[in-house]
């Protein structure tokens, strides 16, 4: 049976982590990949030479791998964050991961809401029910790096879920961010540890 899992329900974790990148005009720059996640297996590069940076943050490599092409569907990073940014995602994500993604979802709440007071002279539509999800989160520190394993469980849908697995460490002054989001916490780990040995 075919997972029904989907990219544009990244965890807010992700989204948070990259939601600070602004997209510049297009660029078909891909970086350098993730050696362990090769084309051969159906992951796909993602664009990262129009990607500005914000504050110190760098994209070194995305890949995505989509449903037509593998088994199981999954993205996977290598960030890098330098100076205030590099301490405030390090705390983040050494003290409370979970607030991570609840200040992005609030955002993506603002966000929503202006967007739907902008489309003045269009029909109302009601407001959607917020989704109902818990959220667990399991830490993953190692001798090489410190991590989490964030999963969130849709209440409405049993069986469906996300999780993004995140690891990170300091490279001289800046704090280098391996992630990867799947549909079970073993694919997302495996990625995400694939994802920081190709940092």
């Amino acid at each position: 049976m075919r997972s029904r899992f989907h990219v544009v329900r990244l965890p807010a974790v992700l989204l948070a982590l990259v939601g600070g990148l602004l997209l510049s005009a297009c660029s078909h720059h891909f970086g350098a990949g993730i050696a362990d996640l090769p084309a051969s297996q159906g992951w796909q590069p993602l664009p990262i030479g129009s990607w500005v940076l914000n504050d110190g943050l760098e994209a070194r490599a995305m890949v995505f791998c989509p449903r037509a092409d593998c088994d199981r569907q999954g993205f996977a990073a290598v960030l890098s964050f330098a100076g205030a940014r590099g301490r405030q995602m390090e705390q983040a994500l050494s003290e409370s991961p979970a607030q991570l993604g609840q200040a992005f979802a609030k955002l993506a709440a603002e966000k929503a809401a202006e967007r739907r007071k902008g489309q003045t002279g269009q029909k109302k539509k009601p407001e959607p029910k917020p989704a109902r999800s818990a959220t667990d989160i399991v830490r993953l520190d190692s001798a090489d790096s410190r991590g989490v394993l964030v999963t969130i469980r849709s209440l409405d849908a049993p069986g469906r879920q996300a999780t993004t697995a995140i690891l990170y460490g300091r490279e001289a002054d800046r704090l280098v961010v391996a992630l990867a989001v799947a549909d079970s916490a073993d694919a997302a780990r495996r990625d995400a540890e694939s994802a920081w040995r190709s940092r």
